[in-house]
């Protein structure tokens, strides 16, 4: 894209990004994840960090703190969250060299997975309930008076935590849209910036919940794949023998910043968010609606809102879970968007599983690197295409490709979805 404005055709601020922040199973940081995806190699593995017997499933993509052993205690998944976006919001602002005392001129939106209390946590509160009193009361006498349950249980005070660390503006915003929560949190910031209420904020997306209860009710819901004597091979996005997602945690954080205060500032800008798409079909819990409308309408308003038509975009960045139903309707929205010739399509979930919460953001950051670096990432252990979905799915090994404009699909249960288009550069 060669510009010289700094607004968008419908007079709003244009939105660069100028910093990226990424932990996955791949590893830490974007380097290092980048040339790992490239390379196709795969973060997912046996897990190690609680007891699997009696698990359906029992691989994932897991990231490992610093300080974590394997089969040591039990962090909480809010911790754990706390932890990885610490981390990717560091990395985002050093690469943006923005808010390096502590005062970060703008809001910040973090997308984390709903409010919930784990197994090992619950136990914890009956073992210290007050005067043994059993049951529901025993919970609820043990909780009285503990800020602390607040603050790491329940996700409560982890957005007031990294504020306060990174001194962004205003009231934290905390999120949760499913598997399009991460794409949420950039579609806020964007549109706060672009409304002229800020001229940065920092977008993240983060999820730290591969624990026993999580798998179980996966399972349940015959979402996971279960090739546990394989972990590597076992996400298989678009193949005709997929079986399920794998659950994988992981955290990205963009820093967003008006087209023109990065101009004047001389910050480095490595793309530009061009539109926002959304679009729910409150059909089913867990199920898309079989005519594909929500996904279809939330790709069209993203192209509209980017003035962008469908021969625009030379690659999309799938949501390609690996479910037989999801990779069958993102199959149905594709051509229905761009008929009988869509662009190249992968999915980055068959290296690194499904990071939920923070899919959307993990994957608009590695859109963005697909821009910079003119490579296309691959879609592996794509061995017996499915003929039901004929699309280009980069198999197997990372294309040169010229990238000009990506869009990057996140479709959530509950039929939320959002659609974001990245572009590049202003030249």
């Amino acid at each position: 894209m060669t510009t010289t404005t700094t607004r968008d055709r419908h007079g709003r601020p244009l939105v660069a990004v100028t910093g990226i922040g990424i932990v996955t199973s791949l590893g830490w940081g974007v380097e290092a994840n980048w040339a790992a995806l490239t390379a196709g190699r795969s973060g997912i593995r046996r897990i190690t960090r609680f007891p699997t017997d009696h698990l359906k499933t029992t691989i994932a993509g897991l990231v490992h703190l610093p300080d974590e052993a394997p089969g040591g205690e039990c962090i909480p998944s809010p911790v754990r969250v706390e932890r990885m976006a610490v981390a990717v919001i560091a990395e985002a602002l050093q690469n943006a060299r923005i808010g390096d005392t502590g005062r970060f001129p703008g809001p910040l939106f973090v997308g984390m997975p709903p409010v919930e209390m784990e197994w090992p946590q619950r136990f914890a509160l009956a073992r210290g309930a007050n005067d043994g009193a059993p049951g529901y009361r025993g919970l609820v006498a043990a909780v009285e008076g503990r800020q602390d349950i607040y603050e790491t249980v329940l996700f409560g005070g982890v957005a007031e935590h990294l504020a306060a660390r990174f001194g962004t503006r205003g009231a934290p915003i905390s999120l949760t849209t499913a598997c399009a929560t991460g794409a949420s949190a950039i579609q806020l910031g964007v549109e706060a910036i672009q409304r002229g209420e800020a001229e940065a904020a920092i977008a993240l997306g983060a999820d730290g919940s591969v624990q026993p209860e999580a798998l179980i009710r996966f399972s349940l819901l015959s979402a996971l794949s279960m090739r546990n004597e394989e972990p590597e091979k076992a996400a298989r996005p678009f193949d005709r023998t997929r079986d399920g997602f794998v659950m994988a945690e992981g955290a990205a954080a963009l820093v967003l910043e008006s087209l023109e205060s990065a101009r004047a500032r001389g910050a480095p800008v490595l793309g530009l968010v061009l539109g926002c798409g959304e679009r729910a079909d409150s059909f089913h819990r867990t199920r898309s609606n079989p005519d594909g409308k929500a996904i279809i309408g939330a790709i069209r308003n993203a192209l509209a809102d980017a003035g962008l038509a469908p021969g625009d975009i030379d690659y999309v960045n799938a949501h390609g879970t690996g479910t037989p139903e999801n990779d069958k309707m993102e199959h149905l929205g594709m051509r229905a968007v761009f008929g009988d010739r869509p662009p190249p399509i992968s999915s980055n979930k068959s290296m690194i599983g499904h990071t939920l919460s923070a899919a959307g953001a993990v994957e608009a950051a590695f859109s963005l690197l697909t821009i910079r670096d003119q490579l296309l990432p691959p879609t592996i252990n794509h061995r017996e295409p499915d003929p039901a979905i004929p699309l280009d799915v980069v198999p197997n090994e990372a294309r040169r490709a010229r990238v000009r404009h990506v869009l990057s699909n996140s479709f959530g249960f509950g039929g939320q979805n959002v659609c974001l288009v990245l572009g590049e550069p202003p030249g």
